[in-house]
């Protein structure tokens, strides 16, 4: 169980971390190499956040699709 609560505060703090970037980014104060770091290591996690949206979708439609076998006729 520990790897979902980790994965759950991987993807939280990745989120945050991401916030920040754009913040940065959108600031204007950084500059271009600074912009570029933060704009790659964005991306990154973005990616990250991505696949993990991705697992999370499908295990809710392994989830839903289990739920049509039920027999509600009882």
């Amino acid at each position: 169980m520990s790897g979902k609560s980790d994965s759950n505060q991987d993807f939280e703090s990745s989120l945050k971390k991401l916030e920040q970037i754009v913040r940065e980014l959108e600031s204007g104060e950084i500059g271009l190499d600074e912009s570029l770091s933060r704009f790659e290591e964005g991306i990154n996690l973005y990616k990250n956040c991505r696949q993990t949206l991705e697992g999370a979708e499908k295990k809710i439609k392994i989830l839903s699709d289990s739920l049509k076998e039920v027999d509600y006729k009882e």
